[in-house]
């Protein structure tokens, strides 16, 4: 059984052609080397394509660059809202008239760099992820599990995606939130926040990552794949005249724009909670900074700086997941949803 089981998931994400299911059982009994090979060969599939990984980091980083300024203000409300309480333009005003217009562009090169590498492992990851979580949920049920393994693909993605940009977030949001850090670059940030405080504590707000961006992943990239073929669906029943190549742009736009809201209300209170652990050291721990974020202003605190995120998340994602779909058309995959 056991054996079987490992054929079917094998068979299933990679490239088997030549070789029937007893054909597979019996390379594994006889452990034929040229047969698991075979097996294995990558090629066609998502399973380890490049491709992804390379749109996904391309359209992270320069969403996230093109955007810093209004993640600048947003964090900035979060972390001191007591001062900036009059809405996202005077909270941006008061920025440059006090630190000057460079200010709005604090952290960019962490920005850029962590989220690039976030993007790629995020989006790649996720790819990948989504045919081995239905072969192996169709071990289990022979019912249709789409959804849920795109669930659980994007759940790995956001959690892989969430280890590998603690370091990066730890100094934009330093270089943001302490003036202390305002002219330091991405390497010399972190190596004042390793010397000061540590290797370990780059991830000190591990647990605060994936709370907002297993959320975000979830809400992001299973969204957009289900609204893009809810669209494409609707569009071409409707309208018999047109083609999938004639509303494709059209199918990402929408699709990403409302991918966005939803990302961004699931991941509020983690991004909250995110920025209450990186803006200054403390040894209060996520339980800790979840009661002071409660005891200050209720559930209500958790959502501090929402309409700046908004703007800011809507803006990130529908950019995003547009120069998503057009890279990856470039490099010969097909649009999100089209297929």
């Amino acid at each position: 059984m056991k054996k079987a089981a490992i054929v079917a998931l094998l068979a299933t994400t990679c490239t088997a052609r030549s070789l029937n299911q007893n054909q597979l059982v019996s390379a594994f009994k006889r452990n034929n080397f040229a047969a698991k090979k075979t097996i294995c060969n990558l090629r066609g599939g998502a399973a380890l394509d490049y491709r992804y990984f390379v749109a996904g980091g391309t359209c992270a980083a320069i969403s996230h660059g093109i955007t810093t300024p209004i993640d600048v203000v947003k964090t900035r409300i979060q972390s001191e809202p007591e001062v900036y309480n009059k809405g996202m333009i005077a909270a941006a005003a008061s920025i440059v008239k006090t630190d000057g217009p460079g200010a709005l562009l604090g952290g960019l090169g962490p920005t850029i760099l962590g989220y690039g590498i976030e993007g790629a492992m995020k989006f790649g990851v996720y790819e990948i992820s989504k045919p081995l979580m239905a072969s192996l949920l169709s071990l289990i049920s022979t019912a249709d599990n789409k959804a849920v393994a795109y669930l659980l693909a994007s759940v790995v993605a956001g959690s892989i995606a969430a280890i590998l940009l603690c370091p990066m977030e730890s100094a934009r949001i330093r270089i943001v939130t302490d003036s202390s850090y305002k002219d330091s670059n991405t390497v010399t940030t972190l190596a004042r926040l390793v010397q000061e405080e540590g290797v370990l504590n780059l991830f000190g707000g591990i647990w605060a990552m994936l709370a907002k961006q297993v959320p975000y992943t979830m809400a992001k990239q299973v969204s957009f794949d289900i609204f893009a073929s809810m669209l494409y669906g609707v569009i071409l029943a409707n309208f018999a005249e047109l083609s999938k190549e004639d509303i494709k742009w059209g199918v990402s736009v929408g699709a990403a724009f409302i991918a966005s809201i939803f990302a961004c209300i699931s991941s509020q209170p983690g991004d909250m909670v995110l920025t209450a652990t990186y803006k200054e050291k403390s040894d209060k721990g996520f339980i800790g900074i979840l009661q002071d974020i409660y005891g200050k202003a209720g559930v209500a605190g958790f959502f501090t700086g929402t309409g700046a995120r908004l703007v800011h998340v809507c803006s990130i994602i529908t950019t995003q997941l547009v120069i998503y779909d057009v890279v990856k058309q470039s490099l010969g995959l097909p649009a999100t949803g089209s297929h």
